[in-house]
């Protein structure tokens, strides 16, 4: 009795719709990145071995290396600090110079160098030497020390919202305390002088801010 022939059937799988979709996910995911931005002080931060994150939101940040103070702050209060600011120290800004400024990641500049850092482009912003840092001296009489102000006006700012907010029914009481005050974190270099630091913390507690965050690095050998 002669064998029954059983036809062989291509195993070959068309992968041309994985492929499409695949293409389609990777080109979904490069256009909606967000490209990181150059930061105005890069840091080494020193090593810890605590393991706690901070706030995704309503965070200030002091970037502290080579005695120089650079200041970070959310995008939402950006206008109202820079306007309280730039009234205080005389400083005219145009509608145009306020909403780059609000772009702004960070700076570390004299205010009255603010206008000049503006007209630069992202690129030229954080060469070495463009940025020497915001005021900050708390030891001589009437000294300059733009930071305090900085911060300042960034809490004031970051209340009003909050207290808008709370009036108008949207929080409840306990948010308005958690959320109401600005959050400020230190980023100081491991290798910058304890003084310095030390001297942004006086700032903060000038201000009766004594809970802050200092921000550090993961020390993986101890794991």
């Amino acid at each position: 009795m002669g064998k029954v022939k059983i036809s062989k059937k291509s195993t070959r799988i068309d992968m041309t719709a994985m492929c499409d979709v695949a293409f389609l996910l990777l080109s979904f995911f490069i256009m909606t990145a967000t490209a990181k931005q150059p930061e105005a002080k890069p840091v080494d931060t020193p090593e810890s071995t605590v393991i706690e994150k901070l706030p995704d939101e309503g965070v200030a940040t002091i970037t502290v290396g080579q005695k120089e103070v650079f200041f970070i702050m959310p995008k939402n209060i950006r206008r109202a600090t820079l306007e309280q600011v730039a009234s205080k120290y005389n400083v005219k800004l145009t509608e145009d110079e306020i909403k780059e400024f609000e772009n702004l990641e960070g700076f570390g500049v004299n205010i009255t160098q603010l206008r000049s850092l503006l007209q630069l482009s992202p690129a030229d912003r954080v060469k070495e030497g463009v940025q020497k840092g915001i005021p900050y001296d708390t030891i001589n009489k009437n000294a300059n020390n733009q930071l305090f102000d900085w911060v300042k006006e960034a809490r004031q700012a970051q209340r009003k919202i909050f207290s808008d907010k709370f009036d108008a029914g949207e929080i409840n009481a306990e948010e308005f305390k958690v959320k109401g005050d600005l959050q400020i974190a230190i980023k100081g270099d491991a290798k910058e002088e304890y003084p310095t630091i030390k001297t942004v913390m006086d700032i903060l507690q000038a201000q009766k801010k004594n809970k802050f965050f200092l921000v550090t690095g993961l020390r993986n050998e101890d794991f």
